[in-house]
């Protein structure tokens, strides 16, 4: 079984797109019929985010106490991995995966997956942010890049390496980096790629949102 880690802080808006784009990649025929958990956790969620994700057949969890990006990715995690799934992927709930996200993943050849992210809408950014992130993003595989919204992870090898901390944001580098050590396999690849929102406000403080404001501060705009 696979389980897919979607961390959710009221965000009805765009989890719907989201869950409806990961059923999509779970029909597809070089996954041979396995079958797919979708796992959604509620962060202190006060709008229609579980609703939704009921409405779309995903499993949802509830932080406890006050949570963030790694303590939600760590719980929606824990559930799948007691339901048995044997590889996890994350992506994020204003994000949009590609029907060949979860076969790519498999199909990397590793014990873990790092792919890349892209922005199709820039919405009311500046262009120069556009622009600076199209320099930094070169798609091509061996990239540097670590996102949340575009990771996987053998479930052995999450496990041998204490799974997501529970920090507040870049939950997703400090498992990569705990994986490297380790030694584990890592594919860095261009494709799959998801798609992902333009939003400069985000959920996760010091998340992909506060760097794409980062951006636009340096480019004065």
């Amino acid at each position: 079984m696979i389980g897919v880690l979607v961390p959710a802080h009221n965000e009805e808006s765009m989890i719907g797109r989201c869950l409806r784009s990961i059923g999509r990649a779970a029909q597809h025929p070089a996954l041979r019929g396995e079958s797919v958990r979708i796992v959604v956790a509620l962060d202190r969620c006060r709008d229609d985010t579980a609703r939704i994700a009921a409405e779309h057949n995903a499993h949802t969890v509830r932080l406890r106490r006050r949570g963030n990006a790694g303590g939600a990715r760590a719980l929606a995690a824990r559930a799948a991995i007691a339901h048995g799934a044997r590889w996890l992927a994350s992506t994020d709930a204003d994000s949009s995966v590609p029907f060949d996200w979860l076969a790519g993943q498999l199909d990397c050849a590793a014990d873990a997956f790092c792919g890349m992210v892209r922005v199709t809408d820039w919405g009311d950014c500046p262009p120069a942010v556009a622009r600076r992130y199209d320099e930094l993003h070169v798609p091509r595989d061996g990239h540097p890049h670590v996102h949340g919204a575009n990771l996987g992870v053998a479930t052995e090898w999450y496990l041998r390496c204490g799974g997501f901390p529970a920090l507040p944001a870049h939950e997703d580098v400090a498992l990569v980096q705990a994986l490297e050590r380790a030694g584990a396999r890592i594919a860095r690849l261009a494709e799959p790629a998801v798609i992902t929102s333009a939003r400069m406000i985000g959920r996760a403080p010091e998340g992909f949102a506060t760097y794409l404001l980062h951006m636009a501060q340096e480019a004065g705009a």
